[in-house]
């Protein structure tokens, strides 16, 4: 049986700019990938305040959306992804997706999909604490997925 799959994106968010620059998934075997984004010009404020997002470090390091594109379409075809329900991920993967004229591979749910017998406010305190359990920095997007998966895995849902 395939494992649940997870995401979560870290992003810049301004009064003039809202993009995604960074992000981690889960794998079907549980490993985890993570990119750095390379912003779209589009994307970018007219005014260049980006607050504390370092936009040289992005376009250095970032990988073009084209190429993020065609990993999460290999990796997660036709899959229910699932988030912290937090962020705004589908307006983050709609951004991503659009910038190419595509439509995102797979669908985004809420972990309270996934994990039904917690509420909402239960199942974020749960995974604040399993972050600061496991000494995560809560702004890296590999942290995150890794936090779902412990929850799943508590949930019964990982064979692992």
């Amino acid at each position: 049986m395939a494992l649940p799959r997870f995401l979560d994106i870290e992003y810049c968010q301004t009064d003039d700019a809202l993009f995604p620059v960074a992000m981690a998934w889960s794998l079907e075997d549980g490993r985890m990938k993570t990119v750095v984004i390379a912003p779209e010009d589009a994307w970018l404020p007219d005014d260049g305040d980006l607050g504390d997002v370092d936009l040289r470090y992005l376009e250095e390091q970032g990988v073009p959306v084209i190429e993020l594109a065609r990993e999460l379409h290999q990796d997660l075809p036709d899959q229910t992804v699932y988030v912290d329900g937090l962020d705004p991920d589908e307006v983050l993967v709609d951004l991503i997706f659009g910038a190419i004229q595509q439509d995102p591979p797979f669908e985004i749910a809420p972990i309270s999909e996934l994990i039904t017998g917690i509420d909402q406010e239960a199942l974020e305190d749960r995974r604040h604490q399993l972050m600061i359990e496991e000494g995560l920095e809560p702004q890296l997007p590999e942290n995150g997925v890794y936090a779902l998966l412990l929850l799943a895995k508590e949930e019964g849902l990982l064979d692992h």
